[in-house]
């Protein structure tokens, strides 16, 4: 976990802004999927941006996990633990990470109220909280 993350006093609406931004973009492998839309969250909520070392070297999921993996780490989900702190999903809160199972693979999405969004085929999808099975606390 990276111990000087914290959010910015004004992190609800960069957070805010930022979905907004992002709504209608689509899913591009290396680009825009789950592993960076929640690294990109975490960007704007903090500054931090722990997926640096991996953006702009992946075009296909195969790619991303054998960049991961030289690096360390299994997944983007092993990525995000690492950096972010493993919680109860009843203690999620806005902005925090949460784990969904989406069509046989585990996706990255960023929490708001009983909602997780997630990075979709055309855009944003929101699923329900309930959903998650791993928190990732921001």
């Amino acid at each position: 976990m990276d111990a000087d993350m914290t959010r910015f006093p004004d992190w609800q609406n960069r957070l805010v802004h930022f979905l907004k931004g992002t709504a209608k973009e689509p899913f591009e492998e290396g680009q825009r999927d789950c592993a960076l839309f929640l690294a990109d969250g975490v960007r704007v909520m903090t500054g931090t941006d722990y997926a640096e070392p991996f953006r702009g070297r992946y075009t296909t999921t195969r790619g991303g996990l054998r960049v991961l993996r030289r690096a360390g780490y299994n997944d983007h989900v092993e990525l995000a633990r690492a950096h972010l702190r493993e919680v109860p999903v009843a203690f999620l809160k806005p902005g925090d990470g949460a784990v969904v199972a989406e069509d046989g693979q585990e996706a990255l999405g960023i929490v708001q109220g009983a909602w997780i969004y997630l990075r979709g085929p055309k855009g944003l999808i929101p699923a329900p909280l309930s959903r998650a099975h791993i928190g990732l606390e921001v």
